[in-house]
């Protein structure tokens, strides 16, 4: 950075506060030094196509952003601008940033920030600089990247800190990253590409084959949360789905059950059970003794799949819950971060390392 620069960043810095992001390909949380968590919405942003430009005077993000997703005219387009974990469109990521650092803080856009933001496991080089890009053009000062398993053993209390193994599974939107952990690293770990998108999408796919039924994302979400489930519930429900038919291409409805949609989402729950072993099977002996009691810990909104961690327990024979509000455990681990981030700064990745 310029000397000429860094009087002025200095001291727009005074007037800004240190931010920890969750950047998720579902949702965004964000984690202020002092407060906790202040924001949580969609990681969508809506568009105007011929500008390229966000709606509404840049205040198209989020939960606004994501009413419209499936229902805009040919003029506007509701991006979710990360995929599988990763930056999928570099333009709307900094778009949506600056919204956020803007939003906490009150409407001023000349700030910058500290940030730390959590990450996917196993992201390329070129990936975890694309982050940095982002947030640096949003306004950031500085920006550090954490692994988001790390983030979310702190966030839940794990003794990540400590020569004893703890196993974690963060199920988010785009990725699921598993990770062994003790004296506050990670040993072994792994990121799958298969999460709450695509439980979605398996429903998406089990609606157009055996019931003849088009439905969108949102559709198919608010099945998996009201009778999606990855072991036989104690009562079995049912709901009623609206869409498209795919073959008249009129409006119909259907009553679908939980026991087909829990046969639609074996696959992605097996995959995830597969890397579970793969990163156990990784560990060394004396890490993998501590989790013979101690189990693993889900979070993340994955980790709410009704049975999840019965259906993890029974492949793997080992004990499995789910962390208390699993949601804010990557956040939250951020801040974290945040309140010692004059000791961790050194050790975690950022613009200034290359």
């Amino acid at each position: 950075m310029s000397s000429v620069f860094k009087p002025l960043q200095w001291a727009l810095g005074r007037f800004s506060v240190d931010m920890g992001i969750d950047l998720g390909t579902a949702n965004t949380l964000v984690s202020v030094r002092g407060r906790g968590i202040v924001l949580n919405e969609p990681s969508v942003v809506a568009v105007d196509k011929s500008t390229g430009e966000v709606l509404n005077n840049g205040m198209a993000v989020g939960i606004e952003a994501k009413a419209m997703l499936g229902k805009t005219p040919g003029n506007i387009e509701a991006i979710r601008p990360l995929k599988n974990g990763v930056i999928a469109d570099f333009d709307v990521t900094e778009k949506m940033l600056r919204y956020f650092i803007t939003k906490v803080h009150a409407g001023r856009n000349w700030v910058k920030p500290r940030i730390v933001i959590a990450v996917p496991v196993g992201i390329t080089a070129v990936e975890r600089r694309a982050v940095i890009n982002s947030a640096e053009r949003a306004g950031a000062r500085n920006v550090y990247l954490i692994d988001e398993p790390l983030a979310a053993g702190l966030g839940i209390d794990l003794p990540v800190r400590e020569p004893h193994g703890s196993l974690i599974i963060d199920v988010g939107g785009g990725t699921t990253d598993i990770a062994v952990l003790a004296l506050g690293e990670m040993v072994v770990a792994t990121s799958l590409r298969v999460a709450g998108d695509h439980m979605d999408e398996a429903i998406i796919n089990h609606l157009r084959r055996h019931h003849n039924l088009l439905i969108g994302e949102q559709s198919a979400e608010r099945i998996k949360l009201t009778i999606g489930s990855a072991w036989p519930m104690k009562t079995e429900l049912s709901m009623e789905v609206k869409g498209r038919d795919s073959v008249t291409g009129l409006p119909r409805k259907t009553t679908v059950t939980s026991i087909e949609i829990r046969e639609a989402l074996t696959a992605p729950v097996r995959q995830i059970c597969e890397a579970v072993r793969g990163v156990l099977e990784e560990a060394p002996p004396e890490l993998s003794a501590d989790l013979v009691d101690q189990g693993l810990t889900l979070c993340g909104g994955g980790s709410l799949l009704y049975g999840l961690p019965e259906a993890i327990s029974e492949a793997l024979s080992i004990p499995a819950r789910v962390a208390d509000d699993p949601l804010t455990a990557v956040a939250r681990g951020t801040g974290v971060f945040l309140e010692n981030l004059e000791v961790f700064a050194p050790v975690l990745s950022s613009g200034d390392d290359d």
